[in-house]
C-alpha cells in the first residue's frame, strides 16, 4: 500500500471521548495493536506543575480526544500507557511525559519519539512535529491553536481539529522512520535514547543540584556558593510546594545577586528585581537562608572556570572533529554531542567519557574525540 492510499484512509476528524465506559472500551482495543499515537494538551502559565488538560490518541485511523476532566475513573489509559507490548509513538514528549505522570502517576513506556527518530535518521535536529509532518508526508499542519486555553469546556471546533491532527499521521511517521531505522541498523540507538528519556521522565532532581543551573556561578567563592545553593534549594522546594513557577517565587538573578552580596538585614536586602512585596513576605526567611549558608562547613567545590584561550581552542578543533563524524553518520552534529558535554572533555585534567557518550556515541563520536583530544595535547 502506497503512502498516498494510507494517508487517504485516515480519518482526521476528532472522535471526543468522555464517559468511563467508553474510555475502557477503547483502551482494551488499544492493547491489543503493537502501537498507537499518543500527545496532549495541559496549560502551565501560573503554575509550576503541567495541569493536564486533554489526551489524544491515534489508532492509524482514527483520533480520539480524552477529556480527563471529566472521566472520573483514568485506571485503563494508565494500563495502556504501562503495557509494554504496545509502543506509545510520541513526538518531542519529555513535557507530555512529565504532563501523563502528573495525570495518572505513570510514565508510557515503551515510547518511540518520532523528533528523535527523525535526528538519528538524518532528517534534522529538534524538527517540529509540522516540519515533520511537511518533510515526510507533504502535509501542512495548521498553528492557529498553539496558544488555546485547553481547560475551557466546551473546547472550539478549532481546538479538537488542531489537537486531533496532533496525532492523526504519527502511526504513518512511525512506519516510515522504523523502516529507515531498520535500514540504517540503528533501531537500537533510538531505543537506548528513548529509554534515556524515559528514565530522565522518572527521576525528580534534587533540589540541591540547582544552583549548577544558575549563569555566571563560576564567579562566586565557595561560601557564595553555599548561599546558592541553599536560596536555590528553598526556592525550588516552596515552587514545588505551592505549585507555582521558580521566578514567580525568587528570580534567578535575584538568587545569584543575594548569594553575591549575603546581607545580614533587611535593609540590605533589596536586589534589582527583587520586589518589595516578596521582601515583605520572605524576607526573615530569606536572610535566615543565608545566615545558616554562611556558617555551613561542607562547602560545595567551585565551579569550572569559562575556558582559557589554550581550551578554547582545543573545543574549536573538537567541534570541527565532531562535523566530520557527523558528516560521516549523515547525521546533525548537535544529536551526536552537546556543547557542554564537549566542553566538560576540554575542561577535565584527565577526560573520560561519561552519560550519553556511554552508549551508542561511544564508537561513533566519544572515542573518535577522546583520542583527537590525546592527539591535540601530545602534539
Amino acid at each position: 500500500m502506497s503512502e498516498q492510499t494510507k494517508k487517504q484512509l485516515v480519518d482526521t476528524t476528532p472522535i471526543w471521548v468522555d464517559s468511563a465506559e467508553q474510555l475502557a472500551e477503547l483502551c482494551a482495543r488499544w492493547r491489543t495493536q503493537s502501537a498507537v499515537a499518543l500527545d496532549t494538551e495541559f496549560m502551565r502559565s501560573r503554575t509550576f506543575y503541567p495541569l493536564p488538560a486533554l489526551v489524544q490518541v491515534g489508532d492509524g485511523k482514527q483520533c480520539y480526544l480524552i477529556d480527563n476532566l471529566a472521566i472520573d475513573n483514568l485506571e485503563p489509559l494508565k494500563e495502556l500507557l504501562l503495557d509494554t507490548r504496545v509502543v506509545k509513538i510520541m513526538h518531542s514528549c519529555s513535557e507530555d511525559l512529565e504532563t501523563l505522570d502528573r495525570l495518572l502517576g505513570a510514565v508510557p513506556e515503551p515510547i518511540f519519539d518520532t523528533q528523535v527518530a527523525a535526528a538519528i535518521t538524518g532528517m534534522g535536529a529538534g524538527l517540529g512535529y509540522a516540519a515533520t509532518v511537511q518533510q515526510l508526508l507533504q502535509i501542512e499542519l495548521p498553528k492557529s491553536e498553539t496558544r488555546s486555553d485547553w481547560l475551557q469546556r466546551p473546547l472550539s471546533d478549532s481546538q479538537k481539529n488542531y489537537a486531533a491532527l496532533d496525532v492523526a499521521w504519527l502511526p504513518l511517521i512511525y512506519g516510515m522512520l522504523l523502516k529507515t531505522l531498520r535500514e540504517q541498523e540503528r533501531l537500537e540507538w533510538l531505543r537506548e535514547d528513548c529509554d534515556a528519556i524515559i528514565q530522565s521522565a522518572r527521576q525528580t532532581e534534587a533540589p540541591e543540584l540547582y544552583y549548577l543551573k544558575v549563569k555566571g556561578a563560576w564567579r562566586l567563592r565557595q561560601k557564595q556558593l553555599a548561599v546558592l545553593q541553599d536560596l536555590c534549594a528553598w526556592r525550588e522546594r516552596e515552587a514545588r510546594a505551592r505549585d507555582m513557577p521558580r521566578n514567580h517565587l525568587l528570580k534567578e538573578n535575584v538568587c545569584f545577586g543575594l548569594a553575591q552580596s549575603m546581607p545580614k538585614h533587611l535593609a540590605t536586602l533589596g536586589q534589582p528585581g527583587l520586589e518589595g512585596k516578596t521582601i515583605r513576605k520572605y524576607g526573615e526567611i530569606l536572610l535566615q537562608i543565608i545566615a545558616s549558608a554562611s556558617e555551613r562547613l561542607d562547602l560545595p567545590p567551585r565551579m569550572p572556570m569559562p575556558l582559557n584561550r589554550e581550551q578554547g581552542e582545543e573545543l574549536k578543533l573538537l567541534r570541527q572533529k565532531v562535523a566530520e563524524l557527523a558528516e560521516q553518520a549523515g547525521m546533525p552534529p548537535e544529536i551526536l554531542v552537546r556543547k557542554k558535554e564537549l566542553e566538560n572533555l576540554v575542561q577535565a585534567a584527565a577526560p573520560e567519557l561519561e552519560g550519553r557518550l556511554l552508549g551508542w556515541r561511544r564508537a561513533v563520536v566519544g572515542e573518535p574525540l577522546l583520542e583527537e583530544l590525546n592527539r591535540l595535547r601530545k602534539a
